[in-house]
Order: C-alpha cells, then sequence, then structure tokens
C-alpha cells in the first residue's frame, strides 16, 4: 500500500488528539475524545496519551499478527489499559478514550475495523464508494444535542451546554443501546463494524476523522466520490483546508450548529495496489 496523509490540531496551539500511522501494508487513524473544561476525569494521562499510546500499540501489533481485528483491538486496549491502571481511577466514566479505524492487506485480502464515529469508504471503483461509519453516536447524540445547536458559538452559555452535553454521553458510553469507543474495556472490540474484501476490488480507500469528514456530512462541501478525487489529486491537506475554511466561514455556528468551532482533522489516502 501507498499512503499519504495530512493532520492538523483544531488550534496551533493545542495538543492533536488524533493518532494516525502506517506500514507497507498497514494503516490505523484514531481519533481521541476532546474533553471539555468542566468535565473531570480521575485518569491524569491526557487525551492525545491515549490516542496516541493506543495507535503506536495497535500498528505494531498489525505488523506482528496476523490474528483478527477485533482481536488485535482488544489486546491493544488491555495492553494501554495496564499501564495506567495502577496509577487512574479507570472506573470513571471521563477516562480518555478514542474511535478506531484499522486497515490491513495481507496477501490478496483487505480487512478492515471502525470502531465510533470515524469514517473509512473504499473506492470499488462504482460510482459510489463504500463508506463505513459507526451511527451509534449520532443516533444517541442527536436528542441530547437541541439546547447546544440553539446557542451561538464561543459564548459562556455554549460551553456550558457542552460540558453538559458532554456529561450526558458519558453515561452512553460503552453500555447496549448507546456507544462504543476504544478506551478501558476490551470489550469494546467485540462491538467494531467489520470486514472483509478482495485487495484486487479495492483502488483506493480513505481514512478520515470526523473533523475531516465533515466535508460532507456536515459541511457538504462535496461528495464522498469527489472527495476521493480530492485525496488523490489534490492531496489529504487540501480537504482539511476546505473544512478550516468551511469552519471559519461560520466562527458561532449560525450555519452549521456544532459543539466546537473547529477540530482536530485527520485524512488518509490509501493506494492499496500501488
Amino acid at each position: 500500500m501507498r499512503v499519504a496523509f495530512a493532520s492538523e490540531p483544531a488550534y496551533p496551539d493545542r495538543p492533536n488528539e488524533d493518532f494516525i500511522g502506517a506500514t507497507a501494508d498497514a494503516v490505523v487513524l484514531l481519533d481521541g475524545a476532546s474533553i471539555p473544561p468542566g468535565v473531570t476525569s480521575a485518569c491524569s494521562h491526557s487525551v492525545r496519551w491515549y490516542s496516541h499510546t493506543l495507535g503506536s500499540t495497535l500498528l505494531a501489533e498489525m505488523t506482528q499478527s496476523a490474528g483478527p481485528l477485533p482481536e488485535l483491538l482488544a489486546q491493544g486496549i488491555k495492553h494501554v489499559t495496564s499501564l495506567h491502571d495502577f496509577t487512574c481511577d479507570l472506573t470513571h466514566g471521563g477516562s480518555p478514550s478514542a474511535t478506531v479505524i484499522m486497515l490491513r492487506q495481507s496477501d490478496d485480502q483487505l480487512d478492515w475495523l471502525v470502531l465510533g464515529d470515524s469514517t473509512l469508504i473504499l473506492d470499488t471503483g462504482t460510482p459510489e464508494p463504500m463508506v463505513i461509519c459507526d451511527d451509534r453516536l449520532e443516533q444517541v447524540a442527536a436528542p441530547h444535542r437541541v439546547r447546544l445547536d440553539s446557542l451561538p458559538g464561543g459564548t459562556p452559555e455554549h460551553a456550558e451546554a457542552r460540558r453538559e452535553y458532554v456529561e450526558t454521553l458519558g453515561r452512553y458510553r460503552n453500555r447496549d443501546g448507546g456507544f462504543w469507543v476504544a478506551s478501558t474495556d476490551p470489550l469494546a472490540a467485540d462491538q467494531a463494524l467489520t470486514g472483509t474484501i478482495p485487495a484486487a476490488q479495492v483502488h483506493a480507500a480513505a481514512l478520515l476523522t470526523d473533523g475531516a469528514a465533515d466535508a460532507v456530512s456536515r459541511y457538504q462541501l462535496t461528495t464522498w466520490a469527489s472527495l476521493l478525487g480530492i485525496l488523490a489529486q489534490q492531496g489529504p491537506s487540501e480537504l482539511i483546508r476546505r473544512v478550516r475554511e468551511a469552519e471559519r466561514s461560520d466562527p458561532h455556528g449560525e450555519r452549521w450548529p456544532r459543539s466546537k468551532t473547529h477540530d482536530d482533522a485527520t485524512a488518509a489516502n490509501v493506494k492499496v495496489n500501488a
């Protein structure tokens, strides 16, 4: 595989909580779940520490083992949990978490895993690509966004509503009937979306955190099919530039209500048969 990627923090002076890593036959993408001011956590480690530690662990596992991706994800979560379960109260709902995409080419097949609301796109040569995104968070979150979406971004009222929103979602995280992400429980890996497809059927793949996928899912700047063209012809940085332009044009979320004015954004373009 040949991989090109770009990743930008929401703000230049803040840490990027996304993780992207690749080898010749594997790609891993994580989107750490930001913890807004006012939401307490009994874990002393940052979201960036979690996403980068788990991401590098998963990439190493995929390089060393041909095991099923959910099994590798469960092992990775268990390993990272072991690194801080003696120093942090991991029973607290505010422990760091992240979405996960894993993509691996082995022999003549392509294995994939998606956990959480990051997006995987597979270009199979058809007019509409295969788009895989775990939408359980959106299903749970929609009823709780009404007050948040009604308030202008950048105001104290919006910040307080976002804090309440994140705390509410914490009650649904990694619960039956809720949504699933990587955090402290390796059983979350069993809830991931997974699949296998002949590698010869896939021309290219795209891995996107929601901050990059917003180009289609929120701002409707393009289509999924055209997004693949942007990545291939102009590169992942161009996609993120367009997202930033849309964000700056609506700083208070009047046209596109959202919890954050800017978000970390990561996009990877993968040529499968390169």
